[in-house]
């Protein structure tokens, strides 16, 4: 049993995946200044291998100083740099603003004004997350990468696989489908087996002040949820007002106020009062700045089409299930077509499904394990 036993009960070999003698071994952590990655951090440092810190810098330095619920700017970044300073090892900050910028921040903006929800978590993970702190970390003359993503990465018969977290309310496996095969066998995940409470107490048994510090909203560069405000300022003609439509019915019921402040299934700030039954938005005709509203039956699908899709592993003979949002529970569905090499493919629900947004993720499961996943396009309706 290596140091770490004390703050796991567990060694390090089990919880890095990496052979002995751990003296010879070099981990790189991926710290964005979280409880989460700095725990990481101190289970690798208290394995014995060397230990190298390395954050990405993705937003504005001085706005983001100060602010609670971000990572990767500002506070967290002095944050991350205490732990390494406290635990021993180097820590590097790489300034990866503009390319944050342009493949996760706008493409944010463009996807809203195209009336679609889109998921930045998951653009970040396939861009500069995983694929610049690989680069990194290979260059670094790393064994592997740590990340605090609450996943697990168990060896398969055909390779190491990605699946769940013991804990399902810490699961983020959703936002992680896009993960390529030759990433998996990288990566590391020595938070996957474990519960929040759990964490937080390794913190405090390694003196890491980060220990009580809250947890990173879902978007990191999104001021107090305010998404509007982001997609304004970037791209300010989706505040344009427009017409709200009955979806059956055409009737003209309102005025809103920019299509970027509506999503599939939204119901309130529609300020359309006076109807019958609630309704819901159905679609958003972002050419004709037009959101289209409907009763909650107009909502249910039967299909998805998903693109760009991405396959962890081989397709298993078991049913599939799918997760179309991050808090959704995963429903049974058929595959149809291709999945992985960025090839379309068709998910097919087991009874009608409801909310499912084009923009959104659609990720598939074989029990715990993540088989892989697309982008959703398009849907058919149930009915």
């Amino acid at each position: 049993m290596t140091a770490i036993a004390p703050l796991t009960g567990l060694n390090a070999a089990q919880l890095f995946e990496l052979t002995s003698p751990l003296s010879a071994r070099r981990i790189v952590v991926a710290m964005s200044g979280g409880v989460d990655s700095s725990v990481v951090a101190a289970l690798a440092a208290a394995s014995g291998a060397e230990v190298i810190g390395v954050t990405l810098q993705l937003y504005d330095y001085g706005a983001a100083t100060g602010r609670k619920g971000a990572c990767c700017a500002g506070d967290d970044i002095r944050d991350a740099r205490e732990v390494a300073d406290r635990l021993g090892f180097a820590h590097y900050v790489f300034d990866h603003e503009t390319r944050f910028r342009e493949e996760v921040v706008e493409q944010f903006a463009d996807e809203y004004l195209a009336g679609r929800t889109p998921i930045p978590c998951i653009r970040c993970n396939m861009g500069p997350k995983f694929t610049d702190l690989l680069s990194m970390a290979r260059e670094l003359g790393a064994d592997c990468l740590a990340t605090g993503h609450y996943v697990r990465r168990l060896a398969g018969t055909a390779g190491p696989e990605l699946h769940r977290a013991t804990d399902p309310a810490r699961d983020q496996s959703y936002f992680l489908y896009g993960t390529t095969e030759a990433q998996l066998d990288f990566l590391r995940f020595p938070l996957g087996g474990l519960p929040k409470n759990e964490v937080r107490r390794i913190a405090e048994s390694a003196g890491l002040k980060v220990a009580g510090k809250p947890d990173s909203q879902d978007i990191c560069f999104v001021p107090d949820g305010d998404y509007a405000k982001v997609v304004r300022d970037l791209r300010p003609e989706g505040d344009a007002p427009g017409e709200i439509v009955h979806a059956e019915s055409g009737e003209v019921l309102g005025t809103h106020r920019g299509i970027i402040h509506y999503t599939i299934g939204q119901r309130r700030g529609l300020e359309i009062g006076g109807q019958g039954e609630p309704l819901y938005v159905t679609r958003i005709d972002a050419p004709a700045r037009r959101v289209l509203v409907g009763p909650k039956r107009m909502l249910a699908v039967r299909a998805a089409r998903i693109t760009q899709t991405n396959r962890i592993g081989p397709l298993p003979d078991a049913p599939l299930s799918a997760k179309v949002r991050s808090l959704a529970k995963p429903v049974p569905v058929e595959l149809e077509g291709p999945l992985g090499d960025r090839a379309d493919s068709v998910i097919r629900f087991a009874g009608p499904e409801y909310g499912v947004a084009p923009g959104q993720a659609a990720v598939l499961y074989a029990g715990d394990r993540v088989v892989g996943g697309g982008w959703i396009d398009s849907t058919e309706p149930a009915g």
